[in-house]
């Protein structure tokens, strides 16, 4: 048993607000490295999307909590991002809508469904092999993960990231609001009494104002290399 521990591959953490790119860069690393990759915020909007759908209130924690039980969520290989399944349905698109951002804000302010997201979270890693992004991975999550990354930037470097990506999108919107929308929601992240976004004490922080995704990408590689060789673990 002991030796089949050592070879297990790494567990990487990736953790940081809005617009730092941590989830395309997961999702990157991931694939060169062929990991696979778990979206933890898609767990939550899998939740409101099954909550939107059953009709219930945004502010019905009560008949959230009841739904839980019902709530099927699996990540399956699909190409070079995977995809995840509710309930056995491929949601990609579903969750992504703004009513079902809404919804997945609103739940993941009810401690019962964290608990519920965090063991299922832990199965996920427990094998090794995964790369995980969100806000509280390496704090709550996995905080043993062998690797743990920090990635931010300032809140005007993200505003511009998102302001174009909604241009790109077709969906423009006002830059001075996209940045009141980040500060917004990093004081909520910040301040939040459970699982507030900060640092893990052992994880490296990133600022990637100066970095483009993909050198972003190659640094982060490089990081992730150092800790395989100093765990002794597969790649």
């Amino acid at each position: 048993m002991k030796k089949k521990a050592e070879k297990r591959k790494i567990r990487i953490a990736i953790d940081g607000p809005g617009g730092a790119g941590k989830s395309t860069v997961a999702r990157e690393v991931a694939k060169r490295r062929g990991f696979i990759y778990v979206d933890t915020g898609a767990l939550y909007r899998g939740v409101g999307l099954f909550a939107a759908r059953a009709g219930l209130a945004m502010d019905d924690a009560d008949g959230v909590v009841a739904l839980l039980p019902d709530v099927r969520i699996d990540f399956v290989p699909d190409g070079d991002r995977g995809k995840m399944l509710l309930c056995g349905e491929d949601v990609g698109d579903a969750i992504r809508t703004p009513e079902a951002s809404l919804y997945a804000s609103a739940v993941s302010k009810i401690p019962a469904v964290r608990e519920h997201l965090l063991g299922l979270q832990k199965e996920f890693a427990e094998k090794g092999g995964v790369v995980m992004d969100g806000r509280d991975i390496g704090t709550v999550i996995i905080p043993d993960a062998e690797f743990k990354l920090f990635l931010t930037a300032s809140p005007e470097t993200r505003a511009k990231r998102r302001f174009l990506e909604l241009e790109q999108k077709g969906t423009p919107q006002p830059y001075d609001e996209v940045l009141a929308d980040i500060i917004k929601r990093d004081r909520e992240d910040s301040e939040r009494e459970i699982a507030p976004l900060r640092p893990a004490d052992d994880a490296v922080v990133f600022m990637n104002d100066e970095y483009g995704l993909e050198e972003t990408i190659v640094k982060v590689l490089e990081m992730i290399d150092e800790a395989v060789e100093k765990y002794g673990r597969e790649a």
